[in-house]
Parts: structure tokens; sequence; C-alpha cells
């Protein structure tokens, strides 16, 4: 066996398992954060009496910060230790996830959301890049599914623990839930995580916009932030608008979506991390194409859902989270891949601004499309949101046709 392909030694292969665990559980509580804001929609549209659009506004003002503080940090975040760089921006997100356990109003929420944005949208671009720097473009795809399953953990406990919190006490409470475990997190990453500098022996010295200018103007990395672009209006039109769809078309109750997340999450925390041993095995854009292609039947399927039995309606959303992560991680490991360690930790930064200025403009265009039914309270239009993802899914096939691998 080559030593490419071979398999590392075994304190090296300790190091990696524990370095993929705490990104893994940074990235849990980062998109923990963000979903809980879906399954809380119902909720929190009653108790502060708000439109759909005000909700989807909600879950924008988390992206669209996201997205401004990503463009910023591009000009700085390859000068520094991955791992100071990491610890900061956690601390600021854990501090931005507790101003939103204290929210008294709608207002005060909104402001909330968008301090945890600021700091939570670099962090996904950071555990990445480190990601990229750190495991071998070989195993590089299962080390993304491991890491991306975390959306899948948190859909399987985080999520229902949740929900389970906000019903019998308040929507608070999942955000003082989350507040203590990003603490923790901060520790064990504090004592646990090596420095990382190895991006530091490759950089040449120049202006933070020089950085910039070599992203905007290289082709490739343009087309990588086009299949970002097109897979987020792809699903980030339909994922805030489920759970309140559930309640208001299907007829779950409230304390009832948790089981939606539970089935999808348990599905996924597998399919995802095979989907990227998939992907390693056969290639990343082939598993890619396929994965998307079939995730249009349960786009289309979940956004004409009438009310039919419960386990009806989680054979769906089960599918429908399924495809969602088995296109995702393909598609995050190319792009990881698709820029030199040099500018990896910028380009993530530029690539996660994007992804969550399209994931808000791809919430906040379904929040003016969709509209409450004045007498019966259902949501209308969501169909036509079913058709918008699937014309962004082929988008993203034939975008991703164009993206080369360079490391």
């Amino acid at each position: 066996m080559s030593s490419a392909t071979s398999l590392p030694s075994s304190p090296h292969a300790l190091r990696e398992s524990w370095l993929l665990f705490i990104l893994a559980a940074i990235q849990f509580t980062h998109i923990m954060d963000f979903v809980i804001m879906m399954p809380l929609g119902p909720q929190l549209m009653r108790v502060f009496s708000i439109s759909p659009r005000e909700f989807g506004f909600l879950v924008s003002a988390y992206t669209f910060s996201a997205a401004i503080s990503g463009l910023l940090s591009a000009f700085f975040i390859d000068k520094f230790d991955r791992k100071q760089a990491l610890l900061v921006l956690y601390l600021g997100f854990t501090l931005g996830t507790f101003a939103c356990a204290l929210a008294p109003t709608f207002t005060f929420l909104l402001i909330a959301r968008v301090l945890a944005g600021a700091f939570g949208g670099v962090l996904g671009a950071l555990v990445l890049a480190i990601i990229g720097d750190s495991i071998p473009e070989e195993r590089r795809g299962a080390a993304t599914g491991k890491v991306m399953a975390a959306f899948s953990i948190a859909s399987i406990g985080g999520i229902p623990v949740g929900l389970y919190l906000a019903s019998h006490a308040s929507w608070h409470a999942p955000f003082y839930l989350l507040t203590v475990l990003c603490l923790l997190v901060l520790v064990l990453a504090w004592r646990m995580l090596p420095s990382m500098r190895a991006h530091l022996l490759h950089h040449v010295p120049q202006h933070p916009a020089q950085n910039l200018k070599t992203i905007f103007t290289r082709a490739n990395c343009l087309w990588a932030f086009a299949l970002m672009v097109v897979l987020s209006m792809a699903g980030f039109t339909v994922v805030p608008f489920l759970s309140p769809y559930m309640v208001a078309n299907v007829g779950f109750a409230e304390v009832e979506l948790s089981y939606i997340y539970l089935f999808g999450g348990l599905a996924t925390v597998v399919t995802s991390q095979y989907a990227g041993k998939l992907a390693d095995k056969h290639g990343k854009k082939k598993v890619f194409m396929w994965a998307a292609l079939v995730s249009i039947i349960p786009i289309l399927v979940v956004t004409n859902l009438p009310q039919v039995p419960h386990w009806q309606a989680f054979v769906v959303t089960t599918a429908f989270f399924i495809v969602f992560g088995a296109r995702f991680v393909p598609a995050m490991s190319m792009i990881t891949s698709s820029i030199e360690p040099r500018l990896r930790g910028s380009f993530m930064s530029v690539n996660s601004s994007v992804q969550q200025l399209a994931s808000g403009m791809a919430a906040f265009i379904a929040g003016l499309i969709i509209t409450n039914d004045p007498i019966t309270q259902k949501l209308q239009h969501f169909g036509t949101i079913g058709i918008i993802a699937s014309v962004f899914t082929v988008l993203s096939m034939w975008v991703v046709t164009k993206l080369k691998q360079v490391s």
C-alpha cells in the first residue's frame, strides 16, 4: 500500500480523531444555534405576533450578518494561528447565543441574531479550512462527512431537546442550554487543540486586498462561489418554512415537530458519513450528481404535502434530510479542495459569506412568496418554493461540472 493511501500511525490517528471530534462539537453548537430557529418558528410567530415575512427576516438577520463578517474576516483570517482564531470566534459566538437566551422582545432577539451570526458564519468557514489544512485530500471527503454529521446530531439530540424545553418552559430555554454547551466546548478546544500554523509557512506577505483580488479573479473560485449560491437557494428556500408548514398545513402539533428532526437526524448521521466515503471512493462530482438528481423528488413532495398520516410525513421529511446532506457533503469537500492552503482561510471565509448571503436571500425571498390564508391560517404557495428549489438544484448540477480540484 502506498504512503499516500496508507492509514496514519496510531498517535497521528488519535490526534486526527480528537481534532475531528472538537471540530464536530463546534460545528454542532453553531449549527444548532442556526437550525433551532426553524422548529421554533411557529412559537416565535405566535409569541411575538409576527408574520411569515418577519420570521423570514429573523432567519435572514443571522445569515446577512454572517455574510458581512465572513467577507471582512477574509482580509486577515489567514494571518493567525488557526487555533487562536477559532477560540476568539467561538467566544464571540457564545456571547451572541447567550444574548439570544436573554432576549425579551423581537427587536432584541433580532439584534442578538445579528451578533451570533457575525461570529457563527466565520466559525463554519474556519472549521472547513482546518479540515482542508489538516486532512489529506484522499480522506477529506470522509472527514468532511464526519464534521457535517454535526447537523444530523443536532437534529437527533439538540433539536428535540430544544423543542421539548421550548414547549415545557419557553423558547428562551434552548438558547440557555446551548450557551452552557458552548462554554464546555470552548474549554475543551482550548485544552485539546494543538497550535495550527502550517498554512503560515506558505504565507506570502501582501496587502489584504490582494488576497481578495486573487480569489475573485480566479475562475475556479468563482465557480465554487456559484455552486455555494445555487445550493443555498436550493435548500434554504424550503428549510426555514418546513416546520411552520407541517404545523399549519399537515396538522402537526408543535411538540411533535421534534420527531421530524429526530428521524431525519438518525438517518443522516449515517448517510452523510457514507456519502463522504462514497465521494472519496467513486469521485465527489459523481456522488454529488446522483444525490442532487434524486433530491428533486422529496423537495417537490414535501412542499406539496397535504394532510396525511404522520408516518407518511416522517418518510417524506426524512428522505428530504437524507438527500440534503448527501449532496452537501461532496459539494463542501470539492469547494474546500478548490484553493491552495495559503489562501484557504480567506477563501473559505468569503465562501461562508457567499453561503450566508445566499441563504439569507433564500429565506427572505421565500418569506415574500409564502403567505397565510386569512381564514384557515394555512401557508400558501409553498409548492412554488419547491419548484424554485428544484430549478436551483438542476443549476447546481451544471455548475459542479465547471469546478476543478486544486489541493
